[in-house]
């Protein structure tokens, strides 16, 4: 049994190897962003894949599929990219994981420095990159990071759910010897 879950998780990285590269890949040329100030306001610089208010300054959004459940939406304009990303949710309790632990990694988004607060419609998670990041950051490690992230998160929710699975089985049997000495 232990065998049979090693190799269940080194198929599933390996599935999981492919979507990742395409994911890094299409961040890496979307991620070619540069200043641009309002058209319409001075002094302003708003994210234009948020504002939308011009639409030759956006690119179309590229979507990549790992199943019809794990998606990434990449919305890139001039000065900024909006990532979203889709988590697989097999059945009922791995909804009600991803829901909470999105929802706390949404509350403590100051400290993702380019995680959003509110998800694109449709998606459990968002990130926003300006122009400004990438002249903070380097480009190669914030591409890392979100990779990184994708991946973590979807061990962090089966390892959560693992461990739901271990409690509830042993709640049930101490249940049990109670009524079978």
């Amino acid at each position: 049994s232990e065998f049979h879950l090693i190799a269940l998780v080194f198929y599933q990285a390996n599935t999981l190897r492919p979507y990742l590269n395409t994911v890094r890949h299409t961040l890496d040329a979307s991620l070619c962003l540069r200043n641009f100030p309002s058209q319409t306001v001075e002094r302003h610089n708003k994210p234009e894949v948020e504002v939308q208010s011009s639409k030759e300054l956006l690119l179309n959004p590229v979507m990549i599929c790992r199943n019809e459940q794990e998606k990434c939406l990449i919305e890139s304009s001039i000065n900024s990219v909006r990532v979203s990303i889709a988590i697989k949710q097999a059945d009922e309790i791995e909804s009600i994981l991803c829901h909470k632990f999105t929802s706390f990694l949404m509350q403590r988004s100051e400290q993702f420095i380019v995680m959003r607060r509110k998800p694109a419609k449709g998606y459990d998670l968002s990130f926003l990159v300006t122009h400004m990041h990438l002249e903070r950051m380097w480009k190669h490690k914030l591409i890392d990071f979100l990779i990184e992230f994708m991946e973590d998160i979807d061990k962090e929710i089966s390892g959560m759910k693992i461990a739901i699975n271990a409690r509830a089985r042993i709640i049930a049997s101490e249940y049990v010897k109670q009524f079978c000495p």
